[in-house]
C-alpha cells in the first residue's frame, strides 16, 4: 500500500525469479510505499549486462522516492550514471550471490566484467547487504586477488572503501505453519548419489525446483537411471512442494556454491534431517553433526539413515529456523528501507 505522498521505495530486480522474486514480493507485500520494476528471470548473463540501460528508460521520475533497492545482478553504477536523478536516493544493494567466487570450471572462463560490475555497484551504493557472513567475507577477501587480473594501473584499497558500507542481513523466509505427520513413514530423500542404488539401498527420491532454459545433461541421465526410486521430479506448486517436504525424512545438499540456502532451511522447518557440505555458508547455519567433508562421508550417512529411518524420525534438528524468518527479520528490513541510515 502506497502513502498519499506517493511511493518511497523503488524495488528493482533484473532477475525476477526464484529467491530474487520471493524477496521482492515479500518486501512489496509487507512494507508500505514500494513500487516494483522487474525483468523476467531469463538469460542471467544478458540481464547483468543490459538491465541498467533498460531500467534507465523505464523507471519513472518520482519525487517521492527516497530509497532504491536492487539485487547485485543490476549494474547500479551504470543506472545511476544514466539516470542522475536517482543518485540522491539511498541506494541499497543486496547480494544473493557474488561473482568474485562464483564457481567456474576454469578460472580463465570467469568473465571479469560480472564481478567488476558488482564492485562498481558497491562503490556507488550507500549500503551493501549480504545474505550471509560467508557471502560478505568471501567477496571482501577476494577483492584484492580479483583486481590483480587487471594488467596494470590497478585500483587499490577497494576493500577499505566498500567494507564500511557492508552489513549481513539474512534472507528472510516465510516459513509455513506445518504439522509433521510421522505416521506416514515415507522414505523420501534428496540425493544425487547413484551409489545408493548400486549398493541396493532402499530409498525414495524427490528432486524439486524450477527449471530454467539451460539444464545440465546430468539431470536427464540421473532421472533415467534412478527412475524406479523417483517420487517427484521438477517444479511443483508451493502447496505440493511443502507436502513433499513434510513427507520427506532427509534433505541433501551437494552444492558447489551456496551463499545462503533457502531450500535447505525450508526443508528443516518441515522436519527434514539436513546433510550439507562442510563448506560455503553451511557451517554458518548448521551444527557440525549435519555436515560432511567427502562424498564417501555423505554416502555412509545416507546409507545409515536409509537403513535406520527411525533415527531421523526421532531426531529434532538443532537449528532454530525462526532466526531466519521474516517475522524475526522484518524490523531490520524496515530500517534498511527507511530513508535514514541503516
Amino acid at each position: 500500500m502506497q502513502s498519499e505522498q506517493g511511493p518511497r521505495v523503488l524495488l528493482v530486480e533484473p532477475f525476477y525469479g526464484g529467491s530474487h522474486k520471493q524477496l521482492i514480493d515479500l518486501l512489496q507485500q509487507n512494507i508500505s510505499g514500494c513500487s516494483v520494476f522487474t525483468l523476467p528471470a531469463k538469460k542471467w548473463h544478458w540481464r547483468a549486462r543490459t538491465a541498467a540501460l533498460h531500467f534507465s528508460q523505464t523507471l519513472p521520475t518520482c519525487p517521492s522516492h527516497r530509497v532504491l533497492f536492487s539485487s547485485s545482478v543490476l549494474n547500479l553504477c551504470e543506472l545511476v550514471a544514466l539516470r542522475p536523478d536517482l543518485a540522491r536516493l539511498k541506494k541499497v544493494l543486496y547480494f544473493h550471490e557474488n561473482q568474485l567466487v562464483y564457481p567456474v570450471r576454469k578460472d580463465q572462463e570467469r568473465d571479469f566484467q560480472y564481478g567488476y560490475n558488482q564492485v562498481l555497484s558497491c562503490l556507488v551504493s550507500d549500503v551493501v547487504v549480504f545474505n550471509s557472513a560467508f557471502n560478505m567475507d568471501s567477496f571482501l577477501s577476494s577483492l584484492s586477488s580479483f583486481m590483480k587480473k587487471i594488467p596494470d594501473h590497478r585500483p587499490r584499497d577497494l576493500d577499505q572503501l566498500i567494507r564500511p558500507k557492508c552489513v549481513v542481513l539474512y534472507y528472510p523466509i516465510q516459513f509455513p505453519d506445518v504439522s509433521r505427520e510421522h505416521d506416514k513413514n515415507p522414505e523420501l530423500f534428496f540425493s544425487t548419489m547413484m551409489k545408493l542404488k548400486e549398493k541396493e539401498v532402499d530409498f525414495n527420491l524427490s528432486v524439486l525446483g524450477e527449471t530454467f532454459s539451460e539444464v545440465p545433461g546430468i539431470f536427464s541421465e540421473a532421472k533415467l537411471r534412478l527412475d524406479p526410486h523417483v517420487l517427484n521430479w521438477g517444479f511443483l506448486s508451493r502447496g505440493d512442494y511443502l507436502k513433499v517436504l513434510l513427507q520427506a525424512d532427509v534433505v541433501v545438499s551437494t552444492a558447489s556454491h551456496e551463499f545462503f540456502g533457502v531450500a535447505m532451511l525450508e526443508a528443516v522447518h518441515c522436519g527434514c534431517y539436513p546433510l550439507c557440505p562442510k563448506a560455503l555458508v553451511y557451517p554458518e547455519i548448521f551444527p557440525g553433526e549435519y555436515l560432511y567433508s567427502t562424498s564417501e562421508q555423505l554416502f555412509k550417512q545416507l546409507q545409515r539413515l536409509c537403513r535406520r529411518p527411525d533415527i531421523v524420525r526421532r531426531h529434532v534438528v538443532k537449528v532454530d529456523t525462526s532466526f531466519y524468518s521474516w517475522t524475526s527479520l522484518k524490523v531490520h528490513f524496515e530500517a534498511l528501507l527507511s530513508a535514514g541510515c541503516p
